[in-house]
Order: structure tokens, then C-alpha cells, then sequence
């Protein structure tokens, strides 16, 4: 009996460029590590706002050193005084009242905005699709206007002759209000300048909100109010620690962006009336372009954003605090 072998067939030869038997099976070797990927990806963006941002600021902290009016801008030249400007600027009453009414204004407004920015974010959260969809219109619409437009528009809603707010007050029944001026001080235009940046700024925080509480699991929710809960109690035990972070970063970017408001409290009324109502962006501009004090100008816009610096230094330190907790 004779049995036939049949021979194996011979592997195929190696693809060139594959590991084969006895070659090295190591990942390939990357030509830079891994963890500065995130680095190479935002550089552009970094060198970018050095370049606009950076510079600018380098600019503004040279001139706040210098003697820079009408007579240097026209001659070019460049006369060094030191801190003088800062001198002029801490000594003067008007700096101080600026600050006092910036800070008051601000923490008007941020309250006002998270207020009822959350009550609508929870609003937008129990509609039903259709209203919200209304809401959610509604609220871009507010949101995605120009400040310029807005501001006029708010001007003439308060217009002496025309406005709509003072035939609103006559028709309610309130005397006084015939050809009544609201921008005849600081306190009424500062208000009014409040109603203008609440209304563009609670959509951001309404639609926010609501994206975040998507995330929450309706399963918490039905729990709570099966075992008693009311609506307060739900958000006060419940949703606020889940949304602690959302409202954290919030509050912080309203209060950098209320800070600095300079568009709306300008075009309103310029600051007056008798500068009653600036703050100070308002200050610093004024100085600069209207009475052509450049170098104070800068030294008050260096002031105001060690200002800030400083008051948001707290608050930095709360939201990484915060974070090592929650790690």
C-alpha cells in the first residue's frame, strides 16, 4: 500500500512592508509624542490672539507710561513720565466712583441674568416640543441681534416724545409722564442699559441650561416626586449640585462679559448725563478719544483689567477647587 504525501504548500513570501516571522512587531515610531497633539492643534489659535490681543496690550501698557496727548500724537514723539498717569488716575474721585458704580452694575446684572435665564432654561426643560421650539426661536432671535440695533431700539421704547414707555406709564394711570426724560441721570440710564444687556444675555444661559439638563436622567426627577418632592425642592436637592459646574462657568463668563460692557452703556446715553453713568470702558474712552488723554486712557485700561484679574482670581480658585473634588 503506498500512501501519497502531498507536500504543504509553501507560505506566502512576506508583503513588503508587513511584520513577518521574526521581524519586529513594535508600533511604528511617531515622529513627535503623543500628548502634544492637543498643543499642535490650539497652536494656531494661541499665535493668532498673541499676535492681535498680545501686542495691543504690550502697546497699551507702553502708553500708559508716556505723556500722550494731542502734542505727541501730532510731533511723534515719545515722552516717558512713569506712573504718573496712574497717579493722575488713583487721585482722581471720578475713578473711584466709576468702580464702585462698575462693580454695582455688574452684580446687578449677572444676578438678574442667572435668575431668569435658569427660570427659563427649566421652562424650555417642561414644555412640550412645539412651545419649545417657539421659545427656543424667540430666545435665538433676542440673542442673535446687533447690540447696535438693540441699542436703538431700546432708545426709542424710551424716547421722550414717541417712546412707548411713557404712553405705557399714562395709560396704566401715572402722571408725570408726559414727554418724561429717562436718560436724565445716571441711576435711570444705568437701569435702562440693564434691561437692554438682560435681554441679550439670557439666552445664552436659557439654552444652555436646557442642554444641560438633558443630560439629567428624567428617572431622578420621577423618583423625587414620587416620594414627595416639590418642584423647589427637585431643583434646590437635586438638579442644582448635578449643575453646579454649568452654573460656575456661567456666572463666571457673564461677569467678564458684563464687565467690560462698553457698546450698550455708550450708544445709550455716552456715559451721561455729566458722566453719571460710565463705567470703566466708558471712563477709559472718554479719556482717550473725547478729552485726548492717551496716556490716562491707558493707564485706566490697565487698571481695569488688573481689576478684573483680581476679583476673577477668586473665583478661579473656587471653580478649581471645586474640580479637585469632584477628581
Amino acid at each position: 500500500m503506498t500512501v501519497h504525501i502531498e507536500e504543504a504548500p509553501a507560505p506566502p513570501p512576506p508583503v513588503r512592508g508587513t511584520p513577518g516571522h521574526g521581524e519586529d512587531r513594535r508600533p511604528p515610531r511617531r515622529w513627535l509624542p503623543s500628548n502634544w497633539v492637543p498643543y499642535l492643534l490650539i497652536a494656531p489659535a494661541i499665535i493668532a490672539i498673541l499676535s492681535v490681543l498680545g501686542y495691543a496690550l504690550f502697546r497699551n501698557l507702553l502708553i500708559s507710561f508716556q505723556e500722550f496727548g494731542r502734542k505727541q500724537l501730532i510731533s511723534r514723539t515719545t515722552e516717558w513720565i512713569g506712573v504718573e498717569n496712574y497717579r493722575t488716575v488713583l487721585q482722581n474721585e471720578r475713578f473711584w466712583d466709576s468702580v464702585v458704580r462698575t462693580f454695582l452694575f455688574m452684580a446687578a446684572n449677572v444676578v438678574l441674568i442667572m435668575i431668569i435665564g435658569t427660570l427659563l432654561g427649566l421652562l424650555l426643560n417642561a414644555l412640550g416640543k412645539k412651545m419649545r421650539l417657539v421659545l427656543a426661536i424667540s430666545l435665538v432671535a433676542a440673542w442673535a441681534m446687533p447690540v447696535v440695533a438693540t441699542t436703538t431700539v431700546f432708545r426709542w421704547l424710551f424716547d421722550t416724545q414717541f417712546g412707548v414707555a411713557n404712553w405705557m406709564m399714562r395709560t396704566l394711570g401715572f402722571s408725570g409722564y408726559d414727554q418724561h426724560n429717562w436718560f436724565s441721570s445716571g441711576l435711570s440710564t444705568l437701569a435702562i442699559v440693564t434691561l437692554l444687556i438682560v435681554w441679550t444675555s439670557v439666552p445664552f444661559v436659557a439654552i444652555n441650561l436646557y442642554a444641560g439638563l438633558t443630560t439629567v436622567s428624567g428617572e431622578i426627577r420621577e423618583a423625587a416626586r414620587m416620594d414627595g418632592a416639590s418642584s423647589w425642592r427637585i431643583f434646590w436637592s437635586i438638579l442644582l449640585p448635578i449643575m453646579r459646574p454649568f452654573f460656575m462657568i456661567t456666572t463666571f463668563l457673564e461677569i467678564i462679559w458684563v464687565f467690560k460692557a462698553f457698546v450698550q452703556v455708550y450708544a445709550m446715553n455716552g456715559g451721561g448725563p455729566d458722566r453719571e453713568s460710565e463705567t470703566l470702558p466708558v471712563m477709559a474712552y472718554v479719556e482717550g478719544m473725547g478729552q485726548n488723554q492717551y496716556g490716562v486712557a491707558a493707564a485706566i485700561s490697565v487698571l481695569t483689567l488688573l481689576i478684573l484679574l483680581i476679583a476673577m482670581s477668586f473665583y478661579f480658585r473656587l471653580i478649581l477647587k471645586q474640580e479637585k473634588e469632584n477628581s
